[in-house]
């Protein structure tokens, strides 16, 4: 099953454009729903307007790779909002959505690249984090469709273009 666990907007910057200088200060807010804008990002957040067809308009990451991190790397007091991703799901393997259009709750994106980590994770997570996130640090993805995405412990429905989803498989009468 697919789960948006949490999401996050920041007002600014605290890396991105900060090489070589002390990162920000700008907090990360959970929030229980954000506003997709096509083609524009995320109402609130630090990349909308950012530039016209620009392929981070929303980013997600994994909480998988979050739980794996905080094992191997021994850290138990990070939340995954220090990893400035704006959707953090499980369930789903965010890689396979490169290249791909794909809905959640109705609202359309195009899956662009991986969310490449930075060195800045070494510092914001744990020493080793930038190493231990190479092809796993999230998806970027534009906004084709807008609309709300929310948080949703009953679960979210994930459908990649060009395939017909499945019927859950039941055991009953067995």
């Amino acid at each position: 099953m697919f789960l948006i666990e949490h999401l996050y907007l920041s007002p600014g910057h605290n890396y991105f454009g900060h090489h070589g200088q002390a990162a920000g200060e700008h907090p990360v807010i959970a929030v229980p729903e954000i506003e997709c804008v096509a083609g524009r990002g995320l109402r609130g957040d630090r990349f909308f307007d950012f530039k016209p067809n620009y392929k981070g308009q929303i980013t997600f990451f994994a909480a998988e790779i979050y739980d794996e991190l905080c094992i191997a790397l021994d850290t138990r007091d990070r939340a995954p909002s220090v990893f400035r991703r704006n959707v953090i799901t499980r369930g789903i393997d965010l890689n396979t959505l490169i290249g791909q259009t794909f809905t959640v709750q109705g609202v359309t994106f195009l899956g662009t690249a991986e969310c490449s980590p930075c060195h800045w994770m070494n510092e914001a997570f744990a020493p080793g984090a930038e190493a231990s996130l190479k092809g796993r640090g999230g998806l970027r993805a534009k906004i084709l469709s807008g609309g709300l995405l929310r948080t949703d412990a009953a679960g979210a429905t994930l459908r990649p273009h060009g395939q017909t989803p499945s019927c859950p498989q039941t055991t009953a009468g067995r």
